[in-house]
């Protein structure tokens, strides 16, 4: 059912010349905490000198490099370092430098005084990693494990990987394995780099530091039905596949060479992408190539719909409720007077004019607009002195159809769009307590035309 409501639509041109360009957005802070293996192990010979000694060493070298990076901020916890073993202490964890700038020279400080002696307790001192993250809005937190060993505490280091991911709390970490290759063991925990020998550990932390810190540039090429990247202007939400948590809107577009924009997205995270045409279109588990250039195609071919009425286009705010052909859910409610896109494919139209129409089998071609043709409606004025109960009814093959009843208020007339044919109103004023005083008036409505109705 519907009213015409007159409005005033104003159209302000405030003078602009000059396309605005809008604000830079500012970059996050990336945040990298360092979770160091101190446990006795460490003492064991690799190579030149202990793991743990040559450890320290080449990371120191790294960390010197990162002292003149913007927005980063480093910290340090360390397992296995405060109680001997034996006996086993499945607590010795504990976070030495918290987050802060400036930190490379309390970090270098504080390994330099670390003396390994103690067990591995990996998943506690993830577990715990959690709350060593300061509230923040617009940081990356990024975890890196360097370990010569596998847990040794009964805890399950890929769980509690997963629930910190699930939680946002933490990006996937990274984890270097010192001297044998943990692979199996650390698949689950996150991206893990082995270090058999002292260049593969240097390689492993330039390699991880480099991840954790530089975008991967991207493009998404929406398809069209022929594979071709044409389609653009909607909505591209990305989604972290494993908190289920918006990490990106962008609306896409096409630059000056005919090609998609490229993207500069962060390469540690899965992506669920939603584009969010009509109907919207997913693409799951998408993986992107850290230092490359990465391509994603999702199939959106897309057409057009439109409406009319006979000769006239001059209909507006007459809903069409929009469904894909066979399926009773509504994708989308389309003001009569507009022009949408839709994915191409078969749908169903609902007119909620009086009476209501339904349009079966509705086809959307590529790049092409569909024109939905309706019968021209008339207007029904339909006036009332007082306040009263009423309805109004389709009159067919001598019944009547209901279709709309009455406002019971101050609204002394009521405007309508309705279909050709003929219709009656039935009413009685609230004040009156006898049913003898209903008012009955039969009337036409003809394509384009004013039908007045006076109830009394």
């Amino acid at each position: 059912m519907f009213f015409i409501v007159g409005l005033c639509l104003m159209t302000v041109n405030l003078g602009f010349s000059q396309q605005v360009k809008p604000p830079e957005k500012p970059k996050p802070t990336s945040r990298i905490l360092f979770v160091f293996d101190g446990s006795q192990s460490m003492y064991g010979l690799w190579q030149s000198d202990s793991k743990f000694n040559i450890a320290t060493r080449l990371f120191i070298s790294i960390l010197d490099s990162l002292k003149s990076v913007k927005n980063l901020e480093l910290a340090l916890r360390v397992y296995g370092h405060q109680k001997q073993f034996p006996p086993q202490d499945c607590n010795d964890t504990r976070l030495e430098v918290p987050f802060g700038p400036d930190n490379v020279s309390k970090i270098k400080h504080t390994l330099k005084t670390i003396v390994p002696k103690g067990t591995t307790p990996i998943a506690i001192s993830l577990e715990q990693a959690a709350g060593d993250f300061p509230p923040c809005d617009h940081c990356r937190n990024i975890i890196i494990l360097i370990t010569d060993g596998l847990e040794e505490c009964g805890g399950d280091p890929c769980l509690v990987s997963h629930e910190l991911q699930k939680k946002g709390i933490v990006l996937k970490p990274f984890i270097i394995g010192i001297g044998k290759d943990f692979r199996k063991s650390f698949d689950c925990v996150g991206t893990y780099f082995d270090a058999t020998n002292e260049k593969e550990f240097v390689n492993a932390l330039n390699i991880v530091i480099s991840r954790a810190l530089n975008p991967t540039s991207t493009q998404v090429n929406l398809l069209d039905q022929y594979g071709k990247p044409t389609e653009t202007n909607v909505n591209m939400t990305f989604y972290d596949n494993v908190s289920g948590r918006i990490q990106y809107n962008f609306i896409h577009s096409i630059n000056n060479k005919g090609l998609p924009d490229t993207l500069e997205i962060d390469p540690m995270l899965t992506y669920d992408i939603v584009v969010q045409t009509i109907p919207p279109v997913r693409k799951d588990s998408v993986k992107l190539t850290p230092g490359k250039h990465t391509i994603i195609g999702i199939e959106v071919p897309q057409g057009y719909l439109g409406f009319k009425a006979g000769a006239s286009s001059t209909i507006k705010y007459l809903p069409c409720l929009i469904h894909k052909k066979g399926s009773n859910e509504i994708i989308n409610i389309q003001q009569f007077d507009q022009i949408e896109k839709y994915l191409t494919g078969t749908y169903d139209v609902d007119v909620l004019c009086l009476p209501h129409l339904t349009i079966h089998d509705v086809e959307i071609a590529q790049s092409h607009t569909t024109t939905v043709e309706i019968p021209l409606p008339g207007i029904a004025v339909i006036q009332k002195t007082t306040n009263g109960y009423g309805s109004l009814y389709l009159e067919t093959n001598n019944e009547l159809i209901w279709l709309y009843n009455l406002r019971d208020n101050q609204q002394q007339q009521e405007t309508l769009y309705l279909q050709p044919g003929k219709y009656k109103t039935v009413f009685r004023s609230k004040y009156s307590n006898r049913s003898e005083y209903t008012i009955e008036k039969s009337f036409t409505v003809d394509p384009g035309q004013t039908a007045n109705i006076k109830l009394y």
